[in-house]
């Protein structure tokens, strides 16, 4: 279906919009098509919006909030993040609320009346509480200047955070005909835009779709091998005492490796729906608001974190999907400064999700949707061209070689595997065929190796025609076999003990009909490790040397007054503006008003104190 786009744009018409944008945020222009947005939505238009995270999608909305005559409603099922997002948008003096289930019958009974007075300029709604017939009449005995659907791929079916409540968000048009909507995601498929536009019947509003390209973010995946070990080294060596997310596929791993973390030195904490409520949110927000925090989760934790320092997101795990992976890796560096997406991937991880999608509950055209998942997530991992390109292909988006990620660093070979891999399906077929027999990778590279291992003398393996015919690889090299073989369909997995069969293409390869290209990984040299750290920290150079000094002391200043109100620091200011007001040392409340993300509010609040701490 087509829809009615967007190009780049212009200015807002609404100079209104534009000293909203000053005067409250302290921006001096707007980014992409957020004026194009803003426009659309203030002059009285739908908008469905797919944007990155870090693109500035909470300004699309807020500010035709702040334009348009009364109060606009944000629906949001972040309902563990609304009270960070209220004292965001209150230290810029704007007037914000939530209601959600979190309240007592006292907190709620004064946000409503401040909705039922005017005194708000936003209202952020949990989804679930659209079906309380009540907040429908608060609704009605109010003005409502727009509604926003945030992180509207929820509406999707089988996108990776499907919420129920969204279902019923199309009620919104029907009981406000005149109410503008807003729907926003950081990331879709073709697909998953479809549905959103159906399920939420905007299919005639203006779709907006900036590019998916995150160019700050440098993606690498690594071969597997002891993960928690090859994190630590990444910690140590590239990011000491920053701030990042950790994914791993089960709550067991989580605890674990975040116990090693801190056996090691690091300040690591455990997210995952198994521990209790309590303990999940002190830890939410310790990391929201300590400097250096590692967060270990599955992927229970992370979407809506307004974090912006967030250096790197680490997947010890392979995900599901190239969706869940950008949507994941996007909480990095949402401050636009050099971040890591780091990504462990071996054999089991192949392994262990087509065994997954095998045994996952739903019909059979659910667990091919799974499988096609996994299949884009495993060209992802095998590439040996541009991974941004790749990824960026998934979604639709044009793009060029980025010279920033790990393929770009240090190009992988691709190499003629023809041969190996008719030796290692003829291993598999001859067990099948002649003993009657299934076993996992390791029992298969034995026979090829020739190693005379117990199990191998045991079941006469030895004496297999296919025995020691595999000794020009090593055994890591023929895990990268196997696991290649397994992404290109040509072998599949069976069973709990994850056994090797043949599938309905292998016998293309063995009659020699067909050619099989693998990955060799590249020898990870010293030198290439230190061209791929200074290419992603290059565009951290914003600030001289000279400035580091005071930099580190309005961070020590910003650190002690958000611990004073019980804040995140970025509440406060980004780290961007400190760097800003650090490099150009302004002596009067005039100039630092001119800085990026210094608006009045935070002017007026706070100029006198950074004054005297760069004055000492």
């Amino acid at each position: 279906m087509a829809y009615p786009e967007s190009g780049a744009g212009s200015e807002p018409e609404s100079s209104e919009a534009l000293q909203v944008l000053h005067r409250v945020f302290g921006y001096d222009s707007f980014r992409g098509n957020q004026a194009d947005i803003i426009d659309h939505v203030c002059t009285g238009g739908d908008a469905l919006v797919l944007m990155p995270t870090g693109g500035g999608k909470s300004l699309c909305y807020q500010i035709p909030a702040l334009v348009r005559e009364g109060v606009g409603v944000v629906v949001s099922p972040l309902i563990a993040l609304m009270q960070d997002q209220v004292d965001a948008l209150t230290a810029l003096g704007v007037r914000a609320g939530f209601l959600n289930s979190t309240q007592d019958f006292e907190q709620r009974r004064r946000v409503e009346s401040a909705f039922r007075s005017g005194e708000l300029d936003l209202l952020y709604l949990a989804p679930e509480r659209l079906k309380v017939e009540s907040t429908l009449r608060l609704l009605e005995n109010g003005k409502i200047s727009l509604f926003a659907i945030d992180e509207a791929h929820c509406v999707a079916q089988w996108g990776h955070d499907f919420r129920p409540d969204y279902l019923a968000l199309s009620t919104l048009h029907e009981r406000w005909p005149e109410v503008p909507r807003i729907a926003l995601t950081a990331t879709a498929t073709e697909a998953t835009h479809s549905e959103i536009a159906f399920r939420l019947n905007l299919g005639e509003a203006r779709h907006f779709v900036a590019s998916f390209d995150r160019p700050n973010i440098q993606y690498r995946i690594a071969p597997k091998n002891e993960p928690k070990k090859q994190l630590l080294d990444l910690l140590r060596t590239e990011h000491p005492g920053e701030a990042g997310i950790v994914y791993c596929l089960s709550r067991a791993s989580v605890e674990k490796t975040a116990d090693f973390l801190v056996d090691n030195g690091i300040q690591a904490l455990p997210y995952h729906a198994g521990l209790d409520a309590r303990v999940r949110a002190a830890n939410q927000s310790r990391f929201l608001r300590e400097d250096g925090m590692v967060m270990v989760a599955t992927i229970a934790f992370g979407m809506g974190i307004d974090k912006p320092d967030v250096r790197f997101v680490a997947h010890l795990d392979l995900p599901k999907s190239v969706e869940g992976y950008y949507q994941e890796t996007g909480r990095a560096g949402r401050d636009g400064q050099p971040s890591t997406a780091w990504l462990a991937y071996g054999l089991q991880d192949v392994v262990q999700q087509r065994k997954m999608i095998d045994t996952s509950e739903g019909d059979d055209a659910h667990r091919r949707r799974l499988g096609t998942h996994l299949d884009a997530m495993l060209a992802l991992c095998e590439t040996v061209t541009c991974r941004r390109v790749q990824l960026l292909a998934y979604f639709g988006q044009d793009s060029s070689a980025c010279g920033n990620c790990d393929t770009c660093l240090t190009p992988p070979e691709s190499w003629d595997g023809t041969i190996a891999a008719q030796k290692l399906l003829s291993t598999v077929f001859r067990l099948a065929e002649e003993r009657h027999q299934k076993f996992g990778a390791g029992q298969i590279i034995d026979i090829l190796l020739g190693k005379t291992t117990p199990k191998v003398s045991q079941h006469n393996h030895d004496s297999l025609k296919v025995f020691g015919i595999g000794t020009e690889l090593r055994d890591t090299e023929w895990r990268g076999v196997v696991r290649q073989l397994l992404a290109q369909r040509l072998l599949a997995v069976e069973g709990d003990y994850g056994t090797l069969v043949l599938t309905d293409t292998s016998a293309e390869v063995l009659r020699r009909e067909r050619e099989v290209l693998l990955r060799r990984e590249p020898e990870r040299t010293a030198r290439a490790t230190k061209t791929a750290k200074s290419r992603g920290k290059a565009a951290a150079v914003d600030m001289p040397a000279s400035a580091n000094a005071d930099f580190e002391l309005l961070r020590a200043w910003r650190g002690a007054s958000a611990k004073e109100q019980g804040v995140p620091a970025y509440v406060i200011f980004h780290d961007a503006t400190l760097r800003q007001i650090a490099t150009e040392r302004p002596a009067t409340l005039s100039a630092l008003g001119t800085v990026s993300g210094v608006g009045e509010n935070k002017l007026a609040k706070y100029g006198q104190q950074i004054l005297d701490t760069l004055a000492g």
